[in-house]
């Protein structure tokens, strides 16, 4: 994805080296009945460019070709959460405060369980770039590490506030490398180092505490198939006595590595630390072929995972298997996964960057639906399978 360029250089020569023994096994603790019974809590979708898509005349259809709202749809079709990121002040004023809050009321409505992911940032955050807020560039540590908490509790508060408290709230957004860099980068020369991270994560998290007590807090990197660089990540945190709730990972097949590799990385994972995980990033391609002239994340058969063609059954096929492994992490730690943009379909004008309204869709084939702007068996799996 041109948001994304993962640290693999930089987080491999941090990365503690794994002690002990092989990661444990995907079904080491679960046998494969129990597995085959499990359902999951978290089946999401992140639906953060729906609002700007719709601006530009998206539409959305069920199955049959029935125009419906895409939250009606979701619903119907058993997501469980929808994830909405959220920026400072982005160029084109979509995903801010005063956009999810009209969001967050339909998503209510619906019966959908609000999943806020803070990038802070006016665009995008990656482990590739972390860059700050305009309004916070002259700030210093202190001022930045207040930034976080007041920006935290003013969107999350605004939530509670019209009576759609968040469920899940994300502090950082692929955040290997830290965040608001270079104050809050965590490696390399220049960086502010773990300390400087950790404080920033803490004042997010004790925000979303403080104006939402119930809800369950996640950090997230970019790693869901490398367990050395996961264990360095999150061994850090918690040696820098960060207070999160969930483990969230991103896991694309064609960037984090096969589904043995990432299922023995999240059973590692939550025996390590004796927290739940979640898949808080996945896609799959149901088409190889692009509706806009952009060159698409996804465009060759050599970036496909063996048993899983670019068709709308082998984007349902994935899902079937992304939900299996999290069913089979050990102890029903696995609570689920999200699927990223399964909404933002091709529309002249919603592309990637906020503040060039010529940049195109790249995502497109990895939507939920498809190019005549139907459901596709892709959602019915996402909401049905492992529910």
């Amino acid at each position: 994805m041109r948001r994304r360029t993962v640290l693999t250089a930089a987080a491999t020569a941090l990365a503690a080296p794994v002690l002990g023994a092989t990661p444990a096994s995907a079904n080491s603790a679960s046998p494969p009945s129990a597995a085959a019974r499990r359902g999951l809590e978290i089946r999401g979708c992140d639906i953060s460019s729906l609002p700007k898509d719709e601006d530009f005349g998206a539409v959305y259809r069920y199955p049959n070709g029935r125009r419906a709202d895409a939250v009606r749809i979701l619903a119907d079709h058993g997501v469980t959460h929808a994830r909405l990121k959220v920026w400072v002040d982005p160029a084109d004023g979509y995903n801010t405060k005063k956009r999810i809050l009209p969001l967050a009321k339909r998503l209510k409505k619906a019966g959908i369980g609000i999943w806020v992911d803070f990038h802070y940032s006016d665009t995008w955050a990656d482990p590739s770039k972390q860059f700050k807020p305009a309004a916070w560039e002259g700030l210093d540590v202190a001022g930045l590490t207040r930034a976080v908490h007041d920006h935290t509790s003013d969107v999350l508060g605004a939530l509670v506030r019209q009576g759609t408290p968040a469920d899940l709230v994300q502090v950082g957004n692929e955040i290997n490398g830290g965040l608001l860099w270079p104050e809050g980068k965590n490696w390399g020369e220049g960086s502010g180092g773990w300390d400087t991270t950790a404080a920033f994560l803490k004042a997010g998290l004790q925000a979303a505490r403080d104006t939402t007590p119930r809800v369950r807090t996640m950090l997230h990197i970019a790693s869901g198939g490398d367990n050395a660089t996961s264990r360095w990540w999150f061994d850090e945190a918690v040696a820098h006595g960060l207070d999160f709730d969930i483990i969230a990972q991103s896991y694309y097949p064609f960037w984090h590595g096969d589904l043995a590799t990432a299922a023995a990385n999240f059973a590692d994972l939550s025996a390590r630390y004796g927290k739940p995980v979640v898949i808080a990033e996945t896609a799959y391609p149901f088409t190889l072929e692009s509706e806009d002239a952009t060159n698409d994340i996804l465009y060759s058969e050599s970036q496909l995972t063996e048993g899983f063609p670019a068709t709308p059954a082998g984007q349902a096929a994935w899902l079937r298997a992304v939900a299996d492994l999290q069913a089979n992490v050990p102890d029903g730690k696995g609570l689920g996964y999200c699927y990223w943009e399964g909404v933002w379909t091709y529309r002249e004008g919603d592309g990637w960057d906020p503040a060039d309204p010529a940049s195109g869709n790249a995502w497109e084939n990895l939507a939920l639906f498809d190019f005549d702007d139907r459901a596709l068996p892709a959602l019915r799996t996402l909401g049905g399978y492992r529910a």
